[in-house]
Formats: structure tokens, sequence, C-alpha cells
């Protein structure tokens, strides 16, 4: 069992920054690929980057690309999005999640979600 624990959203006016957290307990967290996802109401649930194991491999959804950063630190259990020049599009709740298998842009891939965090983007 794998418990993710997201931080970070609030309100940020279109433009500016926010850098999300996600804290991970439980199983060895480098066994796993992360994710980042997003749903805004009546929406799916958007893929927005995925990071491997140990880092060194990241894949964008296309939203996203330029604009989002993930990064992690297997030392502290963590899993990041830098989220840069944020859009009222961007409002949405976050998540983040776990894939023991692959670094999957597909929700149903994921094996661990954690309870997400809102991010509002004001015009």
């Amino acid at each position: 069992q794998v418990t993710l624990v997201e931080s970070g959203g609030g309100l940020v006016q279109a433009g500016g920054s926010l850098r999300l957290s996600c804290a991970a307990s439980g199983r060895t967290f480098s066994n796993y690929a992360m994710g980042w996802f997003r749903q805004a109401p009546g929406k799916e649930r958007e893929f927005l980057a995925v990071i491997s194991r140990t880092g060194t491999s990241t894949t964008y959804g296309n939203s996203v690309k330029g604009r989002f950063t993930i990064s992690r630190d297997n030392a502290k259990n963590t899993v990041y999005l830098q989220m840069n020049s944020l859009k009222p599009e961007d409002t949405a709740v976050y998540y983040c999640a776990a894939d023991a298998v692959l670094m999957s842009r597909t929700p149903g891939d994921y094996d661990y979600w954690g309870q997400g965090t809102q991010v509002t983007v004001s015009s």
C-alpha cells in the first residue's frame, strides 16, 4: 500500500506560479513511476506529466508542456509539479498517482492515488 498526500494548491492570478508536492509513505517510493493528473468539473481526468522511478525520464501532456515541470526527490519520498504561466483553464483538482509498471498517460494504469489539491487560477 502506498499513501499519497498532495499539498501546495491554492488561488493564484493568471501568469503566476505554484509548486505542488506529493508526499508518499508505505512501500518503497523509488519502485514507482509518479504521475500528475488534474480534473476540472464536468471533465475527464487529464494527464499532465509522469516521471520515471529514477527521475531521469519525463513525459508531459500537450496542454502543459513548456509550462509545468515534474521532479522527484527519492530521499524525501516526494514528487513535485512546478507550474508556471498559469492560465484560468488550469483550474482543477490536481492529483498525484503511483504506477508500479509503466510511465503511463492513462489513469487506469495507476495503482495509487492521492486525495487531490485544488488549484484555482483567476483571470
